[in-house]
């Protein structure tokens, strides 16, 4: 978990570094893991310390980590990309679509940036006040 998780840090953040370590390390069983992160250009320090979106992007770094070594038939993704700017989001879809190849992701978001990549949409829609209507499109109907 460590390698791929300094290794996938390194791709999102496009340099930088970041490791787990030990809040005990004499009873690693009894104590917990801290997450360790320095963006580039940045200190390195605690995730608690990182901003909404460096935090978002290291959470998405260890949860790519976690597939990498035990992959999932799918995965529910809920909004985590909702604190990203462009540019972040840039970067998390771009991995997202090369570990979608052995992996099936559901994913919840409202920025159009993600759904861009998208396969398939489904959504909610209310098209007269008070009525709610599913819809289901297909993207690669329309590419």
């Amino acid at each position: 978990l460590q390698e791929n998780f300094t290794r996938i840090f390194s791709i999102l953040f496009e340099g930088g570094r970041a490791y787990l370590e030990f809040t005990d390390p004499t009873g690693v069983l009894e104590g917990g893991i801290e997450l360790v992160a320095q963006p580039p250009g940045k200190r390195l320090r605690h995730i608690s310390l990182l901003s909404g979106g460096e935090k978002s992007m290291v959470a998405i770094a260890l949860l790519f980590s976690f597939l990498e070594i035990n992959p999932s038939p799918f995965c529910v993704i809920d909004e985590v990309d909702a604190a990203l700017d462009d540019h972040n989001i840039y970067r998390y879809i771009t991995y997202l679509k090369k570990v979608a190849e052995h992996n099936q992701f559901i994913t919840i978001t409202h920025r159009r940036t993600t759904l861009e990549v998208c396969d398939n949409l489904y959504g909610v829609s209310m098209s007269k006040d008070g009525v709610s209507q599913l819809v289901s499109v297909r993207l690669t109907d329309y590419a």
